[in-house]
C-alpha cells in the first residue's frame, strides 16, 4: 500500500509500481534462503537419508545435481531409475513438495513440506551437503 502511495506521489503508475515491487520480492526471496535454517529442517530428513547401512533412504550428500536413482549400492524403486530427474531447484522443490506427485510409485512415502521458505532453506542446504 505505501508503495502505491509512493508511486502516486511520484508520478509512477501504481501498476508499474506494483509490478516493480513484485520483482523486488521475488530478487529478495531468491537472495532470503538460509541454508543454516535447511540444515535444521534437514534434521527430519535423517530418520530415513542417514550416512548408516541400514538406512531406508539413500543418501542425500552431494544429492544437488546428482542424477536420480544413481547412488551406488542402494536398491530404488523402478520409478524413480525411469524418471532420469536431475536435482537442482525446481525437482528438489517440488520433489520436497509432494514425492509422490513428482515420481508416482517411487518408494518415498513422506507426505512433503508446505512452506515454500522451508523448502527454499533446505535446498539451499543441499547444494552444499557433500
Amino acid at each position: 500500500m505505501g508503495m502505491i502511495k509512493t508511486a502516486r506521489r511520484s508520478g509512477l503508475a501504481p501498476a508499474a509500481a506494483t509490478a516493480g515491487g513484485m520483482l523486488l520480492l521475488t530478487v529478495n526471496a531468491a537472495s532470503a534462503a538460509d541454508a543454516a535454517n535447511g540444515k535444521k529442517i534437514f534434521e527430519v530428513c535423517t530418520g530415513c537419508h542417514s550416512e548408516t547401512a541400514r538406512a531406508v533412504g539413500p543418501t542425500l550428500r552431494g544429492v544437488y545435481g546428482r542424477m536420480s536413482g544413481s547412488v551406488p549400492d542402494y536398491k530404488y524403486s523402478a520409478a524413480m531409475k525411469r524418471s532420469k530427474i536431475v536435482w537442482d531447484d525446481q525437482n528438489l522443490h517440488d520433489y520436497i513438495v509432494n514425492p509422490q506427485g513428482k515420481v508416482k510409485a517411487s518408494n518415498m512415502s513422506f507426505r512433503g513440506v508446505r512452506n515454500d521458505k522451508d523448502i527454499g532453506d533446505l535446498v539451499e542446504f543441499l547444494k552444499d551437503y557433500k
